[in-house]
């Protein structure tokens, strides 16, 4: 198989990160016999201090043009403390997902037994955990209409939703459903806010094509508690953009640390494949940043948008390699973890590669 993949490393952490992920990717083909052609593109702050644009045209002109994208991360503290800047990494991040038609965003949280320890929720709740969120991604708060008025003492967020935007999304998660568990929960605040109300209709409008998946709702403060409570209890869940924001961090616990999480945002061209997590400015340039997120990124992106499952299995069987040796990055790492097992950025990406 011959394809070409566009780099988009972003900012912070990002372009450490990314650098594993590309190298999983080149292991992925020699291994198999695939060709896999790399690009590079600019995104976020770093595209600003280059050009003045967080999404420059000829990042775009790349992106529509390859088969699929490994993306980093987008941020810096810069911008986080001037809520008056003009122009801002997170609106390439926006744009790109607008003009992309990337209306689907999967972030599955699924956790290795080897990290139970990892996370601050009991073992005994967390075992077992495999969930699969489709967070909405081109709507809701972050799209509707907003202004500052009263001389900027006052502000307005829309949270808007057309049928059509919750019936594609619907359907993708449905459709996932079928090939899982067959049980899906769709996350709403209808008590509240008009739009959940619509969204909870259109859901039990298309919940009737699917009659052998069986649907519950929950309201999202609800299913927030929930989560926690009894994480085992979900399997497939759909919710609008913010919830999904919101929940999809929470569910990180699950795994243990954000590092462990990738994503996949999808619709009916490229997809896009990314950790879940920010830019780390905190962490930048140490060496320390976990990698993972990224390289299972890697296996999601060679499954949706190359259907090359056999080759996702075994970059997941690395990554699970890895832990089963007893290697860590520091955010996964407890009191237990030997000091010469706590590796950095670099060293537990070669050692996913001889895994892999």
């Amino acid at each position: 198989m011959k394809k070409n993949i566009l780099i988009v490393p972003g900012d912070g952490i990002g372009q450490e990160v990314t650098v594993v992920g590309q190298k999983v990717l080149e292991k992925i083909a020699a291994r198999f016999g695939h060709e896999f052609i790399f690009d590079h593109a600019l995104m976020g702050h770093a595209a600003i201090e280059a050009t003045g644009n967080p999404l420059p045209d000829e990042t775009l002109a790349k992106m529509r043009a390859t088969d699929a994208i490994l993306f980093g991360a987008v941020g810096h503290p810069k911008y986080d403390n001037d809520p008056h800047a003009k122009v801002r990494p997170e609106q390439g991040l926006l744009r790109m997902r607008k003009e992309l038609g990337l209306y689907a965003n999967l972030r599955p949280i699924k956790l290795f037994d080897e990290l139970l320890g990892a996370s601050s929720i009991k073992p005994e709740i967390l075992k077992g955990a495999d969930i699969l969120f489709f967070r909405e991604l081109t709507g809701d708060v972050y799209f509707g209409k907003r202004e500052r008025l009263d001389d900027g003492n006052t502000a307005y967020d829309t949270m808007i939703y057309s049928r059509y935007e919750v019936e594609r999304i619907a359907r993708k998660a449905f459709d996932a459903a079928m090939t899982r568990g067959k049980k899906l929960m769709s996350v709403d605040k209808a008590n509240v806010l008009e739009s959940s109300r619509l969204w909870r209709e259109v859901v039990q409008d298309i919940a009737k094509e699917y009659p052998e998946v069986t649907v519950s709702h929950q309201f999202v403060d609800s299913a927030a508690m929930l989560l926690i409570k009894n994480p085992r209890d979900f399997d497939v869940v759909v919710t609008g953009n913010l919830f999904g924001d919101i929940l999809t961090d929470e569910a990180s616990q699950i795994a243990g640390s954000m590092g462990m999480l990738a994503s996949a945002s999808v619709g009916d061209s490229v997809g896009v494949y990314e950790p879940i997590h920010g830019s780390g400015h905190d962490i930048t340039g140490m060496g320390v940043a976990n990698p993972m997120a990224s390289v299972l990124s890697v296996a999601l992106l060679l499954e949706i948008s190359f259907g090359l499952k056999t080759e996702a299995e075994a970059v997941i069987e690395a990554v699970d390699k890895v832990l089963k040796a007893g290697y860590r990055t520091r955010d996964i790492a407890d009191a237990t973890t030997p000091a010469n097992m706590i590796l950095g950025t670099e060293a537990v990406g070669e050692k996913t590669l001889e895994f892999l």
